[in-house]
């Protein structure tokens, strides 16, 4: 069995789902992908099904419906854990994320990190096609969470990540209620508190080329209110 499982949660996202794996499998051919699909009505489930079916590295979670990124995440990480993957890694099925930048990030990984994180905010990181109102919502939502925070993390929101088993292992993953921005502010602030091991790897983030995004405003209102409360009363560093 791959030492890495690759979690791909997806809703509407058959326009792009194939060429995501595809390039996964040219840049990552030894890891296994999981697809956790939330019942998409556009047939990404039954695209998903498909490779599946031609490909032994590739499983389908099919969920009864859409319940968020968080939770499809957890539900992947506990399929993870249960099957002794070492590493899991959080990649978007939208095309947004380069599978090219993934061998570096294991590398880091393998070498002792226990979560990196593909950084838009880094020296060397970037996005493409992004409007200005898109950059300065992301710039301001990492500034704010970093500073109510106190976290040494450039990119607390991505979502691009290589986690080790253990260090998921570690958090209390029933706890974990948030989804969007907020699951990933939460995620990477709990193991930074804990004193894990956090890098930082400089991708370029490239806006979806098809499809719809699926950002909407209480995805922040969720992350800002969430962020706030924890600055307030669960401040651990």
């Amino acid at each position: 069995m791959a030492d890495t499982l690759i979690i791909l949660p997806t809703y509407d996202e058959i326009e792009s789902l194939e060429s995501v794996i595809g390039r996964i499998r040219q840049w990552v051919p030894i890891a296994d992908v999981l697809v956790v699909d939330d019942a998409s009505p556009d047939g990404t489930g039954e695209l998903a099904d498909r490779l599946a079916a031609a490909d032994p590295g590739i499983a389908v979670m099919h969920r009864a419906g859409k319940s968020g990124l968080g939770r499809a995440y957890l539900a992947g990480f506990d399929y993870a854990l249960t099957r002794g993957y070492r590493f899991v890694v959080e990649i978007d099925a939208d095309g947004s994320h380069d599978p090219a930048e993934l061998p570096a990030m294991l590398e880091i990984a393998d070498a002792g990190a226990e979560l990196v994180i593909g950084s838009r905010w880094v020296a060397g990181g970037s996005v493409r096609n992004w409007p200005w109102l898109r950059q300065a919502i992301s710039r301001t939502g990492n500034w704010y969470a970093r500073t109510v925070l106190r976290s040494r993390i450039n990119d607390i929101t991505a979502g691009y990540r290589v986690y080790s088993s253990d260090a998921l292992r570690s958090l209390d993953l029933s706890s974990v209620s948030s989804q969007g921005y907020c699951f990933q502010v939460e995620l990477a602030w709990n193991l930074e508190s804990a004193g894990k091991t956090v890098a930082e790897h400089p991708i370029t983030f490239v806006e979806r080329a098809a499809g719809r995004s699926k950002m909407h405003a209480g995805i922040v209102i969720e992350a800002l209110l969430r962020v706030t409360l924890w600055g307030l009363f669960r401040t651990k560093n």
